[in-house]
């Protein structure tokens, strides 16, 4: 797959800033944008670069604005971590855990928090 990769992008350090997250990646059409991670850091961590590769398929299937607008509706409508599109991407990025063994799996398996990340929470006022 043709892509490429921005490090210090400033579309990923906002999206840093908005997820209130330590490194960010990001696409935006073939391009993955990068912040507050090099760029050898990230392209060594498979799960993730699948993650990100995924995003790059699903640009390519809708169309640039149309995946754009369809991703932004869907996150409004049930939050970033409920995205049908971050869903699919995130069982991507853990198909390369299939060949690690229990113990490498243990290492590397994401235990999340009850706290709903930032921009799930929406106001009602």
């Amino acid at each position: 797959m043709d892509f490429k990769v921005v490090e210090r992008s400033p579309f990923a350090r906002i999206a840093r800033m908005v997820l209130k997250s330590s490194n960010v990646a990001m696409v935006l059409g073939k391009t993955i944008h990068l912040s507050g991670v090099s760029r050898d850091t990230f392209l060594k961590d498979e799960g993730w670069l699948a993650h990100e590769l995924c995003h790059i398929r699903q640009f390519r299937e809708h169309g640039f604005f149309r995946f754009l607008w369809l991703y932004l509706k869907e996150s409004w409508r049930v939050g970033y971590y409920n995205n049908k599109f971050e869903v699919e991407a995130r069982l991507e990025g853990m198909k390369h855990r299939r060949h690690l063994n229990p113990s490498q799996k243990a290492a590397s398996a994401i235990t999340p928090t009850e706290a709903p990340l930032p921009i799930d929470t929406k106001r009602t006022e």
